[in-house]
């Protein structure tokens, strides 16, 4: 694969809506189908070719960082916001150093994706990915290939690739967690605490935000009845 050789896994949140499992256990180390829900993205990551994972971590710390010594491909790099938790935004660009001015894969641990057509979710984006046109790439599913969403939709999807947040009451995509974004973008960011939405709209209005539609199925695993759900359907041996 010629995609971004390090990755972003954005891990330090306090999972406040996967209560009462996250009462002593951080969300990403939560099990589903016998597997915590940080090594299905960093398995993903380690088979598209990912060099180097940046895992930021900040609520019970010190479970992640136990869990991933383990861990050979990709190598783990941790980015402590034991002291400050800095949201999606500011994650990112606390870590930026680490991605050497290239671009890079950066997802959360609360979905789990199910290729089709043998066609994996990172290699959509690679493919799909324009450093000259970009400033990010958001991987898109439609919400009757989603599970454990119950909302009305994120973006809405040109045919030129760009998209935009929702205009109307609903929206026919969900953002799956998983993009490529720019380290040039990352660094706009305001310092401290910020979300990710500020680069989205800032490539946005620069007609750089665009998405590529993911044809797989989508588990999110956000809350207890994603999470039931996820079960269910590994169970059935899908």
């Amino acid at each position: 694969m010629t995609g971004p050789k390090a990755a972003m896994v954005l891990a330090a949140g306090l999972g406040t809506r996967m209560r009462p499992f996250t009462d002593e256990l951080p969300k990403p180390l939560i099990n589903v189908g016998g597997k915590a829900l940080i090594d299905y993205t960093l398995d993903r990551f380690r088979d598209a070719g990912v060099v180097n994972a940046v895992v930021n971590v900040h609520y019970r710390a010190d479970q992640i960082e136990a869990h991933l010594k383990e861990r050979v491909a990709p190598q783990i790099i941790i980015s402590d916001e034991r002291g400050r938790l800095l949201e999606t935004g500011g994650g990112l660009k606390k870590a930026c150093p680490h991605f050497e001015g290239a671009p890079v894969f950066c997802t959360n641990t609360d979905a789990i994706m199910f290729d089709k057509n043998g066609k994996d979710a990172c290699t959509v984006l690679s493919d799909a990915w324009d450093s000259q046109t970009m400033d990010a790439l958001l991987l898109l599913a439609p919400i009757a290939q989603a599970s454990g969403y119950d909302g009305k939709g994120d973006f809405d999807f040109a045919q030129d690739g760009r998209i935009a947040f929702r205009r109307k009451e609903t929206a026919p995509f969900v953002f799956t967690g998983l993009q490529i974004i720019s380290p040039s973008l990352i660094e706009e960011g305001p310092d401290g605490p910020f979300s990710t939405k500020i680069l989205w709209d800032l490539a946005a209005k620069r007609g750089k935000l665009f998405g590529a539609l993911y044809d797989g199925y989508w588990m999110h695993v956000g809350d207890p009845d994603g999470l039931e759900k996820a079960e269910r359907f590994l169970a059935r041996g899908n």
